[in-house]
């Protein structure tokens, strides 16, 4: 037989005879202890389950030791802003030996309850299903209103494309007077130049 109990925040499985190691209790070594707060007890199909605990049970145990596990380091590290932070811990613990398991009804785990609960299975309901009735429904069909589109009346673009080439005539003679002048000037720099050449000579 098993049973499952709450000490120090945490649920352990036990049945007689095992050793465990339990958050650390204040007691003395050689002490025999009794945790109350009993989960859950059963053995193969047979389980009783509280809810949450199950009143009146309890697991007795021995107090063997008190002692420290193995040393763990800690570090706590943050980069790039200069932060490093070690150190080391050992946890406290308890370890006790289940000496026995104290069913609802007082007895031992070393006969076996005949009392016990067998597992509930959850039956489930059939619940009737009601089925809707469905009424037909009739479809509203949107009427489609004949929207009479204006036509764009078409203006003759010819004087725009008139005014087009005006423009266009326009800017290529720019374009020339510009080449003209720019000839102009380079002519007179060449006469210039000859003219300080010939001073020169």
């Amino acid at each position: 037989m098993y049973a499952v109990f709450r000490s120090g925040g945490k649920q352990y499985r036990a049945s007689k005879g095992e050793r465990l190691k339990l958050e650390k209790l204040e007691a003395d070594e050689g002490i025999s202890i009794k945790f109350d707060e009993v989960l859950l007890i059963g053995e193969g199909l047979n389980i009783k389950v509280g809810s949450p605990l199950l009143s009146g049970s309890s697991v007795s145990a021995k107090v063997l030791r008190q002692g420290k596990t193995k040393k763990v380091d800690v570090v706590k590290f943050k980069r790039r802003v200069n932060y490093k932070r070690q150190h080391t811990h050992r946890q406290l613990f308890t370890e006790v030996e289940i000496t026995a398991i104290n069913t609802v009804t007082g007895k031992s785990t070393s006969r076996k309850s005949k009392n016990s609960v067998n597992l509930k299975v959850a039956t489930k309901k059939t619940t009737s299903k009601k089925v809707a009735s469905k009424k037909p429904t009739s479809k509203k069909v949107a009427t489609k209103k004949a929207t009479s589109k204006k036509v764009a009346s078409e203006k003759p673009t010819s004087k725009k494309v008139a005014m087009k080439k005006a423009t266009s005539k326009k800017v290529a003679s720019k374009k020339s007077a510009s080449k003209k002048s720019a000839k102009k000037i380079a002519v007179k720099k060449m006469g210039k130049k000859k003219a300080s050449k010939k001073k020169s000579l």
